[in-house]
């Protein structure tokens, strides 16, 4: 049986449980926190909160989560081990990548294949390396290996930083067989660009979540994704400030009742705590939490069509899937 990485070791896929595979637990901008520490506030009353929230998850039947925070939304793993050493009963599998909808971080910008192009030569592209370091050897020396990779495309389709990012993801894939989520924009067909990305580097859709895809209402689009084999991310339920409660679960009552339950996993992309947010914004979505899918999301989709056995493939036997898949 295949094992997964997570916070406090490796686990067996066949003990993930139900499983929620896109949930935050600190997005932050390091620059700002390192530089006006006054707005994080106190960081035991952080990680407090955090292992509050966390404990109330696993209480409403949820065994594991998948973190896909990564370079660009404030990884920190110190923090993470914390959280996870005192939530014994949550696995947390942590991810590696890179997230940006533009260029990538200037950091990298004269670095591998910036260089090459400059010299005319081929540089290889040290993203990849971190990548493949993180998975393998661990994380920020804490020992906690990366179980997923992460990439993101929005609306403005693929930059020159975008593919880079992307290409080195599949290129880490290739070389460890963990599983990709990519933040896609669906309205704006971004998996397209996705299928074409990946596949040029040889990914297999199998391998690959479409993260966000309950943001469109689109099911002949999400249906041919389904069809050509990727994975379906409902992972945005509680976010409903350009969509509805019912919009979002109606789309995944239709695909389920196309006979895509097998192709789809469902989350929130909720965070214990997010300073990407004026404050006070979360009054405006105030079912935007970890608890939603639990208290009313699958209830809904009960009321409307879809069966226990669908929600469990969803929650447990898509997730297994995911890792199981990816490693063959």
């Amino acid at each position: 049986m295949v094992d997964v990485a997570t916070a406090r070791g490796p686990v067996a896929v066949g003990d993930l449980g139900r499983t929620l595979m896109h949930e935050h637990i600190f997005v932050l901008t390091p620059d700002v926190q390192q530089n006006y520490p006054e707005e994080w506030g106190n960081e035991d009353a952080r990680i407090d909160d955090a292992v509050a929230k966390l404990t109330a998850l696993v209480a409403a039947g949820i065994s594991t989560i998948v973190d896909p925070t990564v370079v660009g939304l404030g990884r920190y793993l110190p923090r993470i081990a914390t959280v996870a050493a005192r939530v014994p009963d949550l696995n947390i599998i942590v991810a590696t990548g890179c997230y940006t909808y533009d260029s990538v971080p200037f950091f990298f910008h004269h670095r591998g294949p910036a260089v090459g192009e400059v010299l005319g030569i081929d540089v290889p592209d040290p993203m990849v390396d971190f990548f493949i370091g993180d998975i393998t050897e661990g994380i920020t020396g804490t020992g906690i290996k990366a179980g997923m990779l992460k990439c993101a495309i929005d609306h403005q389709g693929p930059t020159k930083g975008v593919e880079r990012v992307m290409r080195a993801v599949a290129k880490a894939h290739l070389a460890t067989g963990v599983p990709i989520t990519v933040h896609t924009h669906p309205e704006s067909h971004q998996g397209l660009e996705v299928q074409r990305i990946m596949g040029e580097e040889g990914v297999a859709p199998e391998a690959i979540i479409l993260g966000h895809s309950g943001d469109s209402n689109d099911a002949d689009h999400l249906s041919a994704l389904a069809e050509a084999g990727f994975w379906l991310g409902m992972d945005r339920f509680g976010i409903n400030l350009t969509t509805t409660f019912e919009a979002r679960a109606d789309i995944v009552v239709e695909l389920c009742r196309r006979g895509f339950a097998s192709k789809m996993v469902l989350s929130h992309d909720a965070a214990c705590y997010i300073d990407w947010l004026e404050p006070g914004a979360m009054a405006f979505m105030p079912d935007w939490h970890y608890l939603h899918l639990t208290n009313d999301v699958i209830p809904y989709l009960l009321d409307h069509g879809v069966t226990e056995a669908q929600v469990d493939e969803m929650l447990i036997a898509n997730p297994r899937r995911i890792f199981e898949g990816a490693r063959a």
